[in-house]
């Protein structure tokens, strides 16, 4: 995608939910900078299920891991078990971006993923840039104290090999 100019690449790991990857989850956490909850709003099961997902990303991510939570299958309104507001409510009570989407109308699907990634861009931009002026603000060889070795002061040799 392209995200204020700049051509962003993501890798996108799905494990849509299945209980047998809990096993490995460390390894999709490990260098995961964000990351896309997503529940289906007819089984009210999977909504539920989001607070546990969620809690295990916070114990095994990167603590600025970027979370955005998605309820799918809008399409779908008149089997609705999740109200849109119960969505908007989690997500804000914890603190991460909400919308609902549609994969087979394709509504909101793009938009989450550039929502997700442009907020990722700003971290690790954000991170570049302090990364780029402490190194800029860090003293060249050559520029630092000069320490003179020579003290002024008599020497007095004492021990062993004392002339």
């Amino acid at each position: 995608m392209i995200v204020e100019g700049k051509t962003v690449k993501a890798q996108i790991w799905d494990t849509a939910g299945q209980e047998r990857y809990r096993a490995i989850t460390s390894a999709y956490y490990r260098g995961a900078v964000g990351a896309l909850l997503v529940y289906d709003i007819t089984k009210r099961q999977t909504f539920d299920n989001v607070l546990r997902w969620l809690r295990e990303l916070r114990d095994h991510a990167d603590s600025n891991i970027v979370i955005m939570m998605a309820g799918n299958k809008s399409d779908l309104n008149h089997l609705r078990a999740v109200t849109e507001e119960d969505g908007h409510s989690l997500a804000e009570k914890e603190g991460l971006s909400f919308l609902e989407t549609s994969a087979l109308e394709a509504t909101n699907v793009e938009k989450a993923f550039q929502t997700i990634l442009t907020e990722i861009y700003h971290i690790i931009s954000k991170k570049a840039l302090a990364a780029q002026q402490a190194s800029a603000n860090t003293a060249l060889p050559g520029q630092g104290t000069t320490i003179n070795v020579n003290d002024a002061s008599p020497s007095v040799k004492k021990g062993c090999c004392s002339t």
